[in-house]
């Protein structure tokens, strides 16, 4: 694929994620949300898809999001801070079905909650394991996303797990599809956290949302 941003905009996204990243804190209940701290941008995805992995490899921290193979161990919002400009927001995994249905009615709540009532919440990137694509999952998180008016734009992860043409058939596929979306941004990237495959790239575009 051809260059998609400027060597500036390149620039501009290394430059803040090479800058301090931290946890804040993880929040079960809306009442524990945390003040602003800039512009607040959130990954949504089915569990085990890879959040807390791109999270790591976006901002160069090993470790930083608690990445695990076992699915659904994420079950709170998990703040962190980058630069002290912007906040990632890990959101918990959904479409685990071994889960309590109490457990993930809470965490739909809350998910639904913070998605309609967040002021700083700028853009929502929804990660898609390349292995799988879009799945009805997916989709009700879409619905989630169209109806409290987030932007949105959609991640494949795991890229390097299938093979070069499948990628950019899926690709194609996926990006037909997120045109239909109401609030869905019509562009998508295509990563791997293992490879460092697509990050300059989702690291320019997220840095563009603070200008």
């Amino acid at each position: 694929m051809s260059k998609r941003f400027s060597d500036e905009q390149y620039a501009a996204g290394r430059k803040l994620f090479s800058a301090p990243s931290s946890f804040r804190l993880g929040v079960a209940k809306l009442e524990q949300l945390p003040p602003l701290r800039g512009i607040e941008v959130a990954f949504a995805g089915r569990s085990n898809v890879g959040k807390s992995s791109l999270i790591n490899a976006l901002t160069g921290v090993r470790g930083l999001a608690r990445a695990s193979n076992t699915p659904g161990r994420t079950r709170e919002l998990n703040f962190f801070d980058v630069a002290g400009r912007m906040t990632l927001v890990d959101m918990p995994g959904y479409g685990y079905a071994k889960a309590a249905k109490k457990d993930v009615k809470q965490w739909q709540e809350v998910l639904r909650g913070y998605l309609r009532g967040r002021p700083g919440l700028t853009r929502a990137f929804v990660l898609i394991d390349a292995r799988h694509g879009v799945k009805a999952e997916d989709k009700e998180m879409f619905d989630m996303l169209d109806e409290a008016a987030v932007a949105y734009q959609l991640v494949l992860t795991k890229i390097d797990k299938i093979k070069p043409a499948e990628v950019d058939a899926l690709f194609a596929e996926t990006l037909a599809y997120i045109k239909t979306r109401a609030a869905a941004l019509p562009s998508l990237f295509a990563t791997s956290s293992e490879k460092f495959e697509g990050m300059d790239d989702l690291r320019a575009e997220i840095a563009s949302l603070l200008i």
